[in-house]
C-alpha cells in the first residue's frame, strides 16, 4: 500500500490560494506582465469574472455570467468575492510597501527562478529565504502571518515584473509556498470575512 504525505490541503484550498494570489497580482498597480497574467488566468480554474478583469457579461436573461471552469456552484461565488476583496486589500498594502523591497533581493530571486535545473522544492526554499530577508525590513505592527502572506505575493509580483516570462513559475511556487506555510491563516482570513 502506497502512503502519501499531505500538507492537509485539498482542491478547495488550492482553489482559494490560486484565487488569492491571482487576485493579488491582478489588483497590484504598475506591473509589466499584463499579457502573461491574462494567459495564466486562462489556465487557472478561477471564476470567469476574475479572468475578464471584472468585465461582467450580461446574459440574454439579464443576469450576470457566473460560470466557472472548475464546475463550482453559484453558492461559492460569495466566498470567491470575499477572497477577491482580501486580495484587493493585500494588493493595496503591497503597493504601499513595494518600494521597500531591495532590488538586489528581487534580482537574485529572479535569477534563481531562471535556473531551469531547480526543482519546485528548491524554488520554494529560495522564495522562503528571500521572504525571510524581506521580513527583516518590515514594521512589526502587522501580524506576522499577514506580513508573510503579503510579502510572498509581493515578491512574486516583483519577480514577474522583473522578468514577465517567469510569472507562471513564480505564481505556482508562491501558491505552493502559501499552501504549505500559511494555509491555516488564509482559511481563517476567509472564514472571518464570511462571518
Amino acid at each position: 500500500m502506497e502512503s502519501k504525505v499531505s500538507n492537509g490541503s485539498g482542491p478547495q484550498d488550492e482553489r482559494i490560494t490560486n484565487l488569492l494570489v491571482f487576485g493579488f497580482l491582478q489588483n497590484c498597480s504598475n506591473y509589466n506582465f499584463h499579457e502573461e497574467l491574462e494567459l495564466l488566468g486562462r489556465e487557472l480554474p478561477v471564476p470567469a469574472y476574475l479572468k475578464e478583469d471584472h468585465d461582467d457579461e450580461l446574459q440574454t436573461d439579464g443576469n450576470r455570467c457566473s460560470y466557472f471552469l472548475d464546475g463550482g456552484a453559484r453558492d461559492s461565488e460569495s466566498q470567491e468575492e470575499i477572497i477577491q476583496d482580501i486580495a484587493r486589500q493585500l494588493a493595496q498594502i503591497g503597493d504601499r510597501m513595494d518600494h521597500s523591497i531591495h532590488p538586489g533581493l528581487v534580482n537574485n530571486l529572479a535569477m534563481q527562478f531562471m535556473n531551469v535545473n531547480l526543482s519546485e522544492e528548491d524554488r520554494r526554499k529560495h522564495l522562503a529565504a528571500a521572504l525571510e530577508q524581506a521580513m527583516q525590513t518590515y514594521p512589526k505592527d502587522m501580524e506576522k502571518e499577514k506580513t508573510m502572506l503579503m510579502l510572498a505575493m509581493l515578491l512574486a509580483k516583483k519577480v514577474a515584473d522583473h522578468t514577465p516570462s517567469l510569472l507562471r513559475d513564480v505564481f505556482h511556487t508562491t501558491v505552493n509556498f502559501i499552501s504549505q506555510n500559511l494555509l491555516t491563516y488564509v482559511r481563517n482570513l476567509v472564514r472571518n470575512e464570511m462571518d
